[in-house]
């Protein structure tokens, strides 16, 4: 690793660290009720919708009070309809609505509402995507944005890097590959830096801001 690279993973952190469940009101602990809510924001940021839209779903379907599976299966469809439409989080709202519904019960019925038992019936990581995918709505997309934020509490898991992180790590000038990225940070941030880098996968300016050098110094312009 070389002083370039360990300012651009300083300037990440600072900057650009703060991890989709932070963003969404969930601190993420081996807990039943906050991997549940995990589970639905890696539901609803696995869409073709924007990021920031898809974490006002979850904060407004939270707020409304469905923040169990119980609760979610309770709330009637047009309820969870109506809170994602609340945050703007349409075209995908009926879809979103069924499946949160259908996962919801399949959680209960399949582990008894607790997804520290789905982590224990897996015999390693593959295995635990795989089961994760069974989850109405939940392809390898949800499955690997679920991982990636969960690896802190779940570190069998890390350090673990998606596409869209091996994406943005590359567009910075760092080592795609997971066990190489993981190695600039503790495995308590790895979380923090893998959402930095889906920003700078999926955000041109925030790379820009990264990499931008500043002065003579040497040292990197933080971004907005």
């Amino acid at each position: 690793m070389t002083t370039r690279q360990e300012a651009i993973v300083s300037t990440l952190l600072s900057e650009y660290g703060s991890t989709y469940a932070q963003d969404a009101g969930i601190t993420v602990r081996d807990k039943p009720a906050p991997l549940y809510r995990l589970l639905v924001l890696a539901l609803l940021l696995s869409a073709r919708i924007g990021s920031d839209i898809a974490v006002a779903g979850a904060r407004e379907l939270f707020a409304s009070g469905y923040r169990t599976p119980q609760k979610m299966r309770d709330a009637g469809w047009k309820e969870r309809v109506a809170a994602l439409g609340r945050a703007h989080y349409r075209r995908y709202d009926e879809r979103a609505s069924t499946a949160l519904g259908n996962g919801a019960t399949m959680l209960i019925d399949e582990y008894g509402g607790d997804l520290r038992k789905l982590r224990l019936a897996s015999t390693g990581r593959e295995q635990m995507l795989g089961r994760l995918q069974e989850f109405p709505g939940i392809g390898p997309t949800g499955s690997s944005i679920f991982c990636r934020e969960v690896q802190a509490v779940w570190p069998e898991l890390a350090p673990f890097a998606d596409r869209k992180v091996q994406d943005g790590a590359e567009r910075l000038g760092l080592p795609g590959e997971a066990a190489k990225l993981g190695k600039f940070v503790e495995s308590a941030d790895m979380p923090r830096l893998a959402a930095g880098c889906v920003r700078a996968a999926l955000h041109e300016d925030v790379a820009d801001a990264v990499l931008r050098p500043s002065g003579d110094s040497g040292t990197l312009v933080r971004g907005r």
